[in-house]
């Protein structure tokens, strides 16, 4: 997986009921575009966030 800043992260629920969570990168400190990344959540709360397979990343095109 590779991102750039300013892509969006979805994070898709896990189980039933559970929500998905929708986020900035505004860091990337992998090589290369890769994880870890800092996130920031539209809740407002930002975390060093490695994606897992229920992961999608919404490049930018501008």
């Amino acid at each position: 997986m590779r991102a750039t800043v300013g892509d969006r992260i979805l994070v898709h629920g896990r189980t039933v009921g559970s929500g998905e969570q929708q986020g900035e990168i505004v860091e990337v400190r992998g090589q290369n575009g890769e994880p870890p990344y800092l996130v920031r959540f539209a809740d407002g709360h930002e975390s060093l966030f490695y994606p897992g397979s229920d992961c999608e990343i919404d490049t930018q095109t501008d």
